[in-house]
C-alpha cells in the first residue's frame, strides 16, 4: 500500500525539545510554570493587539470559560454558526443553553448576516434576547466580521469569535482573534501550530483574563486550605504541552505561508476543471488555508473523488455537516437558507498540511486528474 497523506497531520519544527527539556528539568510539569506564562506573551505579540491570553486545555474549554464570564445560564439562547465543528455548540449545551443555529453565506461559508439579524429580532420578539454570538472563521476564511459585528453592536449581543482554525489570518489589517468581546484559539493536532490538545481564551482585559484562569484552575479561593465557594474546572493548559506551543510559535508564519502555497498549487493544477470551485479569498481578507476546500457538481460526485483519494490511501474529508443537521441539535432552533446544506452535500476538504511534500501534492492531484478522467 502507498504511504498515506493525511488531511492534516503535526508538524513539528525541531524547536519545541528544549522548552520542554526545560520543564522536564526544572520540574515544572504542573499547569503553571514560565513556559505558560512565555506561550500566553508569545500569543499576546504575535496577535498585535492589546488583549490578554489565557492558554487553555482546548479551544473547547475557551469557549466553554467565554460563556461562562458572559453570564450565560441553564435556559438562555446562544446564536452559533451552523456550519461548524461540533466544538463550537457543544459548551452551550454543557451551560444548559439553547442553540439557536444561523446558516452560511456564499461568499466566505460563515454566518450569514441576514439570517442573523432576522434571528436576532426574532428570539428578542419572543421575549429571549440572546445572550451570545458564536462566529467562526472556517477552514480559516474571516466571517463577515463588519457585517457581524455591527449586527452584534446594533442589538447589545456579545461576540465569541471561534478563531479555532484562523491563527495567522487577518482581516483589513488585523489578525483574527482580536475581534470578539471574547475569542479563543485552538492548537489541537490536525491545527495551523500545535500543543498535541490545547486552546487558548482571549480577553480584552486583565480582569477578564484573571476570572478566566480562576476559573480553569478549579475556582480555589485565597485561603490556605483548598476552599471553594464556586464550581470550578481544570482546563488549564501544562507548563510541558505550553512547552510545544512555544517551539511552534517560532514557525506559524512559514506553516501559513506552506499552507496557502498548497492551495496555490491546487489552484493552478485544476483550474480548467470545470467540475471543481475553490473557496476564493474576499477583497480585505488574508485566509490562512488551514485546509483547502473545494465545491463539486454533487454529492455522488464529491463522494466519488472522496473514494477514489481513499483507495490511494489519501485521507479527504466532507465540509463540517451542519449543526442543524446532527442528532443531537435536532430540536434546536435554526435559521435557514439551504447554504450549509448544500455545502455540506456538495463540498470536499483536501490534504493541507504544512508537512506535505511536492511528491504528495502531485499524488493528489494525479488522483483527482484520474478521476474525471
Amino acid at each position: 500500500m502507498k504511504p498515506k497523506i493525511w488531511l492534516s497531520s503535526p508538524h513539528m519544527s525541531g524547536n519545541e525539545e528544549p522548552y520542554i527539556k526545560q520543564a522536564f528539568d526544572s520540574n515544572w510539569v504542573a499547569p503553571l510554570g514560565p513556559n505558560v506564562t512565555n506561550f500566553e506573551s508569545d500569543l499576546q505579540e504575535y496577535l498585535e493587539k492589546k488583549v490578554h491570553v489565557a492558554a487553555l486545555s482546548s479551544g473547547t474549554a475557551a469557549i466553554h470559560l467565554a460563556l461562562i464570564l458572559l453570564g450565560v445560564k441553564s435556559g438562555d439562547e446562544v446564536i452559533c454558526q451552523s456550519k461548524t465543528f461540533s466544538a463550537s455548540a457543544n459548551p452551550i449545551a454543557y451551560l444548559g443553553a439553547i442553540p439557536i443555529f444561523i446558516d452560511s453565506e456564499k461568499e466566505t461559508w460563515n454566518m450569514c448576516p441576514l439570517q442573523l439579524e432576522i434571528a436576532v429580532k426574532d428570539r428578542i420578539a419572543k421575549g429571549k434576547k440572546p445572550k451570545a454570538i458564536i462566529a467562526v472563521h472556517l477552514y480559516g476564511m474571516p466571517y463577515k466580521i463588519d457585517e457581524i459585528n455591527a449586527i452584534a453592536a446594533k442589538y447589545e449581543v456579545p461576540v465569541v469569535e471561534d478563531s479555532a482554525e484562523s491563527l495567522g489570518s487577518v482581516y483589513k489589517g488585523q489578525k483574527c482573534g482580536t475581534f470578539g468581546d471574547f475569542s479563543i484559539l485552538s492548537f489541537n493536532g490536525n491545527k495551523i501550530i500545535t500543543t498535541s490538545g490545547g486552546g487558548a481564551l482571549i480577553t480584552k482585559t486583565p480582569q477578564e483574563k484573571e476570572r478566566a484562569v480562576f476559573l480553569a484552575t478549579q475556582a480555589r479561593d485565597d485561603a490556605p486550605h483548598y476552599l471553594h465557594s464556586q464550581i470550578g474546572y481544570n482546563y488549564r493548559m501544562s507548563n510541558v504541552v505550553a512547552g510545544i506551543g512555544r517551539g511552534q510559535m517560532t514557525i506559524l508564519k512559514s506553516h501559513v505561508a506552506k499552507r496557502r502555497a498548497n492551495y496555490e498549487f491546487y489552484e493552478n493544477a485544476l483550474k480548467d476543471n470545470e467540475n471543481i470551485v475553490f473557496l476564493q479569498e474576499p477583497n480585505d481578507c488574508f485566509s490562512n488555508r488551514w485546509l483547502t476546500c473545494i465545491l463539486l457538481d454533487s454529492t455522488s460526485q464529491r463522494e466519488g473523488l472522496r473514494l477514489a483519494l481513499k483507495n490511494e490511501n489519501i485521507e479527504s474529508r466532507p465540509l463540517w455537516k451542519p449543526m442543524h443537521q446532527q442528532p443531537v441539535f435536532k430540536d434546536a432552533p435554526r435559521y435557514l437558507n439551504g447554504i450549509s446544506d448544500e455545502l455540506f452535500d456538495r463540498g470536499l476538504c483536501l490534504p493541507s498540511g504544512s508537512n506535505l511534500t511536492d511528491n504528495e501534492l502531485n499524488r493528489v492531484i494525479d488522483t483527482m486528474i484520474s478521476y474525471f478522467k
